[in-house]
C-alpha cells in the first residue's frame, strides 16, 4: 500500500491525466459491440446520459476468477459479477449439468400439480441443509422475486390466521432486498425510490446498524446495538403490535455498503421480535452459501429466522433461481386459503426450471464435495488482513468486512468522517481507476466493494489487493489535484 509519499511521487509520474475510457476508438469492441449495445439496451444501474460518452464494457468470457473483454483483458473480477459468481467463470461441472438437464427436459413447471425430478431434489437437499426447520420450498427466479414473495406470504398467512391488520413489514436504512415494487419498497436506498413513487404503504425502515456512520460518540457496538434494538421497539409499540407482520435483514448489509452489524446486534433484535410476536425473514441472497465462512449468514450471525430467500450463489449465478424457505404454520395458512379460494394464486412460468434446478443441485454438489466453505474459512482471514491493511490510507474512513466481503469507504476527511460531496464521483472515479488496472470493483457511494468468488486463491487475494493499491492511490491523487 502506498503512502502519501508515495502518492506524491505518483502524481507527478501520472501527469494527471484523464481517466481513459473503455470505449476506445478502433478496437472491436467500438467498432461491433459497443455501437450495437448503445442503439439497443437499457442498461440497470446505469447513468443512461452520460454512458453513450463512455460507452459499455462487454464481456466476451471466463475464466476461474478472470473475465475478458471484447478487446481481449483480462480483469481480477473483485465482486463476483454481482455478489453471485460463486465458483468462478468456468466450471465445466454447471456447464455440464445444464446441458445434460437441457438435452433431457429443458422445460416443464410447477403449476397444478405439475413436476419434475430436479425440482424435488432441490428442494428436498434445501430443506434438509436449512439451518430453520422448514416445511415447504417455493421457487422463483430471483432475489428481488423471492423478497416480494415472502411479502405476499406473510400478508396471505395473515389473512388466514384472522389478523388481516398485521401486515406492516420492517426494513432497515440502507438495506438492499430488491427492485420489483415490493421488494425495492423493502430496500432502503435512495436511489431505489426517487420517482418510482414508492415505498408503497406499510413498509417501514428502521436504524441501519453501521457502526463507523451512525454511532453516538464514544458509543461501544454493544450500547449501540441495545439502541438500535430499543428504536425498533419504539417503533413497533408506535405502529402497534398487532400491525406489524414480519422484519427483514441482511446477515450482513450488501449493496448498502457491506455493512456488518455490531455485536450482539442480531441478539436484541430478536429478543424484541420475539415479544412483540414479529416474524423474522433473513435475506440470505448474497450471504448464502459460504460467503461468510459458515454456509448460511444467518449461522456466522446468530440469526434465528422463521423464513429465508435464496439466490445467487444457489446456482454460482449460472442459471437464475432463487427459494424461499416455508416455515409449516405458514405453510398450513397457505393449504387453508387453497381451501377456501380453489387454489393458491401465486407463481412464476418459470419457478423450479429444470435447467436452473439442476444446476443449483450440481452447484450445491460441488460445495460439500470439495468443502467451499472450509476453503473460504481458510483464505478469509488473509483476505480481511489485506483488506485492513488499508486502514490508514489517507482517504480510507473505514475498513470493514466478514469472510469474502469487505469494502473500504472513502471520506474527504478520516479526522471528522466527512463524506465526499455525492456528485463528486470519487467511487466512480475509483471504480474507473480499479478496472483500468485490471480489477473489477463495485463502488455503492463512497463505499468500495469486494465481493470475489468463493474459489479465490490466497496468491489471487494477494494480487486483487495489490490491483486494489494503485487504484486507491490513483484516486488519492485526482482527489488532490480536482476537489483540493
Amino acid at each position: 500500500m502506498a503512502s502519501g509519499k508515495n502518492c506524491g511521487r505518483l502524481q507527478q509520474s501520472l501527469a494527471l491525466q484523464p481517466v481513459a475510457s473503455p470505449y476506445r476508438e478502433g478496437s472491436r469492441m467500438t467498432d461491433n459491440y459497443a455501437a450495437r449495445d448503445l442503439a439497443t439496451i437499457a442498461h440497470p444501474y446505469a447513468n443512461l446520459a452520460t454512458l453513450p460518452d463512455q460507452g459499455p464494457v462487454v464481456m466476451e468470457r471466463g475464466d476461474g476468477v478472470y473475465v475478458y473483454d471484447s478487446a481481449g483483458k483480462p480483469y481480477l473480477e473483485g465482486m463476483s459479477g454481482l455478489w453471485c459468481a460463486s465458483l468462478g467463470f468456468s466450471n465445466a461441472e454447471l456447464v455440464e449439468a445444464a446441458r445434460e438437464q437441457m438435452a433431457r427436459l429443458p422445460f416443464n413447471h410447477l403449476f397444478a400439480g405439475r413436476s419434475h425430478d430436479p425440482a424435488i431434489a432441490l428442494a428436498e437437499k434445501l430443506k434438509d441443509m436449512a439451518p430453520i426447520p422448514v416445511s415447504r420450498v417455493f421457487f422463483c427466479n430471483s432475489g428481488s422475486e423471492a423478497n416480494d414473495t415472502q411479502i405476499k406470504l406473510v400478508w396471505y398467512m395473515n389473512n388466514a390466521l384472522g389478523r388481516p391488520n398485521k401486515k406492516k413489514i420492517i426494513s432497515r436504512q440502507r438495506a438492499y432486498h430488491g427492485v420489483t415494487i415490493a421488494s425495492a419498497s423493502l430496500t432502503g436506498l435512495p436511489g431505489n425510490h426517487a420517482d418510482f413513487d414508492l415505498p408503497i404503504a406499510g413498509i417501514l425502515h428502521t436504524a441501519c446498524p453501521h457502526h463507523y456512520r451512525y454511532a453516538l460518540e464514544g458509543e461501544s457496538e454493544e450500547d449501540f446495538a441495545t439502541r438500535l434494538a430499543n428504536e425498533l421497539e419504539e417503533m413497533i409499540l408506535r405502529e402497534g403490535p398487532d400491525t406489524v407482520a414480519a422484519f427483514i435483514a441482511e446477515p450482513v448489509m450488501g449493496a448498502g455498503g457491506v455493512i456488518v452489524p455490531p455485536a450482539g446486534y442480531f441478539e436484541k433484535i430478536q429478543a424484541v421480535l420475539d415479544r412483540h410476536d414479529v416474524y423474522m425473514i433473513a435475506d440470505e441472497v448474497i450471504c448464502g452459501f459460504g460467503r461468510l465462512g459458515e454456509m448460511f449468514g444467518s449461522q456466522a450471525l446468530g440469526m434465528r429466522p422463521v423464513s429465508m430467500s435464496l439466490a445467487k450463489a444457489l446456482s454460482a449465478a449460472y442459471m437464475p433461481i432463487s427459494a424461499v424457505l416455508i416455515p409449516e404454520r405458514m405453510y398450513q395458512a397457505m393449504v387453508d386459503e387453497s381451501r377456501k379460494n380453489g387454489a393458491f394464486y401465486h407463481g412464476f412460468t418459470y419457478s423450479g426450471h429444470p435447467v436452473a434446478a439442476a444446476v443449483a443441485l450440481k452447484t450445491i454438489e460441488i460445495y460439500e464435495r470439495d468443502d467451499i466453505v472450509g476453503h473460504v474459512r481458510k483464505v478469509a482471514p488473509l483476505f480481511q488482513q489485506r483488506l485492513r491493511e488499508f486502514t490508514e490510507h489517507p482517504l480510507v474512513g473505514e475498513a470493514r468486512g466478514m469472510g469474502l466481503m469487505g469494502a473500504l469507504e472513502l471520506v474527504a476527511d478520516r479526522a471528522t468522517k466527512t463524506a465526499f460531496p455525492a456528485k463528486a464521483g470519487v467511487g466512480a472515479m475509483f471504480t474507473r481507476y480499479a478496472a483500468e488496472e485490471g480489477l473489477i470493483a463495485r463502488s455503492l457511494g463512497d463505499s468500495m466493494a469486494l465481493c470475489p468468488p468463493l474459489i479465490i486463491t490466497e496468491s489471487e487475494i494477494d494480487l486483487l489487493f495489490a490491483r486494489l493499491a494503485i487504484a486507491l492511490d490513483r484516486t488519492t491523487v485526482w482527489v488532490n489535484s480536482t476537489l483540493k
